[in-house]
């Protein structure tokens, strides 16, 4: 897995990390990045879809994460998280993430996710309509 820059159309977030995420190393604990890369991939999609009403009753679940972990994240630090999504190919899409420290713009962790669309009621597999893909894909 490569780290890739994140485009211009990379959707950004911020937050400080909680007391909550630190483990017994005095760090951010793996799974705490995990919930950073799956919780910053839901706001972007409630970001382009807020009320919902647009999309039919489908869910996106992961399948797969590759992360890889380059600088430890303390008590109070801000970080920036950056997602976009790569490509989508059917009821799939693969989501880059990328989580850096604000302060020195230190790259802490990179992600790529790869996401399936799920009808709701069914539990199976959705091709993602091509109006979503547009907006996932901006370029």
């Amino acid at each position: 897995m490569d780290t890739p820059a994140a485009p211009a159309y990379a959707f950004q977030h911020t937050f400080v990390v909680e007391a909550s995420d630190i483990d017994q190393l005095g760090h951010a604990n793996n799974v705490a990045y995990v919930r950073w890369v799956q919780d910053v991939a839901a706001a972007h999609w409630h970001a382009l879809y807020p009320t919902g009403p647009e999309m039919p009753p489908q869910v996106w679940v992961v399948q797969e994460h590759q992360i890889r972990y380059l600088r430890s994240a303390y008590e109070g630090q801000e970080l920036r998280v950056l997602t976009w999504v790569a490509d989508v190919k059917g009821a799939s899409s693969k989501r880059c993430t990328r989580i850096e420290r604000v302060a020195d713009a230190q790259l802490l962790c990179a992600a790529e996710t790869q996401w399936v669309l799920l009808d709701a009621g069914s539990g199976r597999p959705v091709r993602v309509p091509g109006a979503v893909a547009e907006r996932l894909l901006p370029n």
